[in-house]
């Protein structure tokens, strides 16, 4: 997944994206929000971290053209006043965090926005000759319906909302099982396993990717 961080202090931007790194994200900078602008024009991100004071162009302006494209915010700031932070959010920020912050804090805030919006996606997605219904649980591919177990269709959903993206195991983990769920990630690689061959069956022209070390991804198969 796609992060966006915006800072001007180049310590915060090197702090987080360490950390970010670290979880499978990959992650963009911009000390300002006009640096931010240009990077919007060139990716597609799936969330923003933005620091409120900065020149040119501050977080709370980033942040309204951010939510303007449906990219969810999670906003640092130093000042930790009501106003403030009433100010944050009513620009569309998802979150409020205030400086200075534990790394691990921030992480789990990250995943749960993701999370957030990855449940309010729930529209028709289409990739190669499969659609997916996230309102009925339902996945056609060509003429022939495919009936999933719950885990494997939050799966599928989630890898093909963003074909050709890398999803960490982690990810993948706390998206479907959540936070605490105890046991190991053997159970992500049989789901992924059984849907392979679901797919093949049904002769989907998409593919589950192993990306070695990191995670999974889908394409179309071409």
């Amino acid at each position: 997944m796609q992060i966006l961080v915006v800072d001007d202090d180049a310590f915060i931007r090197k702090l987080i994206g360490i950390h970010l790194r670290k979880e499978g994200y990959t992650a963009h900078f911009a000390s300002d929000g006009i640096e931010a602008l240009i990077l919007l024009s060139e990716h597609d991100f799936d969330l923003a971290i933005v620091d409120v004071m900065m020149p040119k162009m501050d977080g709370i302006q980033l942040t309204k053209r951010l939510t303007e494209q449906e990219i969810p915010v999670l906003m640092l700031t130093a000042k930790a006043t009501l106003d403030d932070k009433e100010k944050g959010f009513l620009a569309g920020a998802d979150d409020y965090m205030i400086k200075p912050f534990e790394p691990k804090e921030l992480l789990f805030r990250v995943r749960a926005i993701l999370r957030r919006f990855q449940k309010m996606g729930r529209g028709i997605t289409k990739i190669a000759n499969m659609m997916i219904d996230r309102q009925t649980f339902e996945v056609n591919v060509g003429e022939q319906g495919l009936m999933l177990p719950l885990k494997e269709f939050e799966l599928l959903s989630i890898l093909c909302g963003r074909p050709d993206v890398v999803f960490s195991r982690n990810q993948l983990m706390e998206q479907v099982w959540g936070y605490d769920y105890d046991g190991d990630d053997f159970t992500l690689t049989t789901h992924i396993k059984r849907l392979r061959t679901r797919l093949e069956e049904v002769n989907a022209n998409v593919k589950i990717q192993t990306v070695r070390g990191i995670g999974y991804k889908i394409e179309e198969i071409k």
